[in-house]
């Protein structure tokens, strides 16, 4: 017995007349998770878990029903910005101004120019009427007058480029600008989106299009607001994307929730379209 025990302690075998140690492996008890750490993981499991997509929901987004960005049409130094970012704007306002002062300086003296060639023009005609001047010079100074006025609408056309005005009633979204900057011409300053319609954008499964149709009606559950909105189908696209099997659509909301912002995205919920959704 003691003999036994000293041979399963030490780990000796005897092989081919050799004696060669074997090492002996502790167990190691396995660790037991203890009740605190289990509740603390069914949370953490619980927020990673996808959330259930039903068979009748598709995923949408609330976009503006316009959006524009605004670049330089002319070269020079921003002295005026009127608007900041998140100011509303009506159609036609000036949000940037230029420094112009050269570009009037032309249209002045161009207005003065046209004016002494005016005269002389008149002069000359009168002149002509007494035999007193060719027709020949009557029509140059008439030319005259003309290339004049023309460098008159030059300079207003230029002077109109001199302010970035907003295209549609909306609000300012992104300024890229600071005030008394120089701008290169196609330089990009502002972006205004028109936010008093909003629209609903979305990707439909093709087999839908059996039952989802311009004008049918359908719910909209905003992830930001925790609400539902009713929209119609405005639009339906020409092409099915033949990887995905889906159809872009365009729905507009039934009025103007002051709560909703473009950007913001929920689910769409056709109950009526999807196959499986009764089952």
């Amino acid at each position: 017995m003691g003999g036994a025990l000293a041979v399963g302690v030490l780990g000796v075998v005897f092989f081919s007349g050799k004696k060669e140690p074997v090492p002996v492996i502790a167990s190691v008890p396995a660790p037991v998770s203890s009740p605190a750490s289990a509740a603390v993981s069914a949370p953490v499991a619980a927020m990673l878990k996808a959330p259930e997509k039903k068979p009748d929901e598709v995923r949408v987004l609330i976009a503006a029903e316009g959006e524009s960005v605004l670049a330089a049409q002319m070269a020079g130094r921003i002295v005026g910005i009127s608007a900041k970012l998140g100011d509303r704007v009506t159609q036609g306002q000036a949000i940037l101004r230029f420094d112009c002062d050269e570009q009037q300086a032309r249209l002045n003296m161009a207005r003065a120019e046209w004016d002494g060639a005016q005269k002389v023009y008149e002069a000359k005609s009168k002149l002509q009427a007494m035999q007193s001047a060719s027709l020949l010079e009557v029509n140059q100074a008439a030319a005259e007058a003309e290339k004049f006025k023309a460098q008159i609408q030059l300079f207003q056309a230029q002077l109109r480029l001199c302010s970035i005005n907003a295209p549609f009633s909306g609000r300012v979204t992104k300024l890229r600008i600071k005030p008394y900057e120089s701008v290169v011409v196609g330089q990009q300053l502002v972006e205004v989106i028109n936010d008093e319609k909003l629209k609903v954008q979305l990707n439909i499964p093709s087999l839908w299009l059996a039952l989802v149709k311009v004008g049918n009606p359908f719910e909209v559950r905003i992830d930001e607001t925790g609400k539902s909105y009713e929209a119609r189908v405005r639009r339906i696209n020409g092409k099915v994307d033949a990887v995905s099997q889906s159809i872009e659509i365009e729905g507009e909301l039934v009025g103007r929730p002051d709560d909703l912002l473009p950007g913001m995205s929920g689910v769409a919920i056709f109950p009526d379209a999807a196959p499986d959704a009764k089952k």
